[in-house]
């Protein structure tokens, strides 16, 4: 089996660089089998440690952080007991003196001489991960080539961002031993660090030399503090007093290709932007954009409908709702904000979606949504169009741009089932009551932006606009509360 090149040693020390200070304590081999014995002996003199992980403490760039590194030299990086108990302990400390904790898996799995004793370890160790999240602590994943077994099945399937080796073997079980249990080969490409990356599996890939740079950024994005010492923002704009267009005018603007959406809030606008891969279980729709970034020294997590990827032929499913309710998880978990930008033309109406549980999926965004600790902010940024716009809607704060709009199907649709037609679409619009101004009269939005020009005709003053009342509505309810 072809492993990574670098020890965990190696890898301890590109990354902490000289801070690293070892938590472990020697192993004891009393009372073993006198073969398993000379095994770990053995293994020692070729790997260099005492057992098949490295566990300690350093820092990157100022922050402190916790370390767990296998080494795949000592018996192919296989987790015994000792091994266990060594991961379990660093975890345990790492909660108690409330470090992020940074792990680099590089293992077959089980230590097969030590056989189920040593499998149902893996429940220990998943355990104390679960509770070190459930601290609110980041718990940032590098899995190394290989990582497989009851590895990958456990603690590196758990982290908040999980990243990879380039070219790394990633898999349930490694491809020989698929042939061997099952008699056939197992397809080659699947087991791939960059096809689980396309796949909504893991986050991303990145090299061991880029892997401090990386973390760094997490850190600083996912490292607890506040925003109160920063400089107070100005109040919003005020709303219009009179509107400039028809709500049937907004609606075609919204739809125009060259309005600014999700992708350009972020790239015209934020401090930084570490994005986030699918749902974390091997689905994935472009549709929606997730990341963790930061605005004006804010971090948060984001959710966005990005328009630029949803299209007749590959319209918003079931999954995007599902990589959303993953954001939501990871804004309650690591006490960071919430930010739900809602861009659709509308949800994907097919026996895919239905199958997919679509309706469902709605229903579980509204729930974890509104039942959200951190404080939330929506965004409804152009089209809003149906259930998959509802889904985002249920913010402590919701903010929309003067042209966007909300309703319960696109205005053809309600045309179609009132009139029998399109051709009443925008008298629907405005019986309907789906403008922003609307919304903004029916308390239904909080803050109204303006769009003087409209949004396409200078995007960057439209990001900063609707950027800065972003960072004081998270700024008003972090101090005010939900009220």
């Amino acid at each position: 089996m072809i492993r990574s090149s670098l020890r965990a040693r190696d890898l301890i020390e590109l990354v902490l660089g000289g801070t690293f200070v070892s938590w472990d304590t020697p192993v004891d081999l009393a009372g073993l089998d006198p073969e398993y014995a000379a095994q770990l002996v053995a293994a020692r003199e070729r790997a260099g440690t005492d057992e098949a992980v490295v566990t300690g403490a350093g820092t990157i760039d100022g922050t402190a952080v916790a370390v767990i590194a296998s080494e795949f030299a000592f018996l192919a990086g296989s987790i015994g007991r000792a091994t266990a108990h060594r991961i379990v302990t660093a975890v345990h400390r790492a909660t108690r003196e409330r470090l992020p904790l940074l792990v680099a898996t590089c293992s077959g799995g089980t230590r097969m001489q030590e056989g189920t004793p040593a499998f149902v370890e893996m429940i220990s160790i998943s355990k104390a991960i679960v509770a070190h999240r459930a601290a609110g602590l980041p718990y940032l994943v590098y899995l190394r080539n290989p990582t497989t077994g009851g590895v990958f099945a456990s603690w590196g399937s758990l982290g908040h961002v999980t990243v990879a080796e380039p070219g790394a073997l990633i898999g349930f079980l490694g491809p020989r031993i698929v042939e061997a249990v099952t008699g056939a080969p197992f397809p080659s490409g699947v087991q791939v660090a960059e096809n689980l990356v396309r796949k909504g599996v893991i986050d991303g890939v990145v090299a061991p030399d880029e892997l401090a740079g990386v973390a760094r950024r997490v850190l600083r994005l996912l490292t607890p503090h506040t925003a109160s010492g920063a400089a107070v923002e100005p109040a919003p704009p005020a709303p219009p007093a009179t509107r400039t267009t028809s709500t049937w005018e907004s609606v075609l603007l919204t739809r125009r290709p060259d309005r600014p959406g999700v992708r350009d809030l972020l790239r015209l606008g934020a401090d930084d932007v570490i994005p986030l891969s699918g749902t974390g279980d091997g689905q994935r729709d472009a549709g929606l954009l997730l990341a963790l970034t930061a605005f004006d020294g804010v971090p948060c997590v984001l959710v966005g409908q990005d328009r630029r990827h949803q299209t007749p032929d590959r319209p918003l499913g079931p999954t995007a709702l599902r990589e959303a309710r993953r954001g939501m998880r990871l804004a309650e978990e690591l006490r960071l904000p919430l930010v739900a930008v809602i861009d659709t033309p509308g949800a994907a109406l097919s026996p895919q979606a239905e199958e997919g549980a679509l309706a469902g999926e709605i229903a579980r965004c509204l729930a974890d949504m509104s039942s959200l600790s951190v404080p939330s902010v929506s965004v409804l940024l152009g089209q809003g169009s149906g259930g998959a716009a509802l889904a985002l809607l249920p913010a402590d704060r919701v903010i929309a741009a003067e042209h966007a709009w909300l309703s319960p199907l696109p205005p053809e649709g309600a045309s179609a089932i009132v009139h029998h037609d399109t051709a009443h679409a925008s008298l629907m619009a405005e019986r309907q009551k789906v403008s922003a101004f609307d919304l903004l009269d029916a308390g239904i939005v909080h803050v109204l932006v303006p769009e003087r020009p409209a949004a396409h005709e200078d995007p960057r003053a439209f990001v900063r606009t609707v950027l800065a009342a972003c960072v004081a509505a998270i700024r008003d309810v972090t101090r005010t509360g939900r009220a």
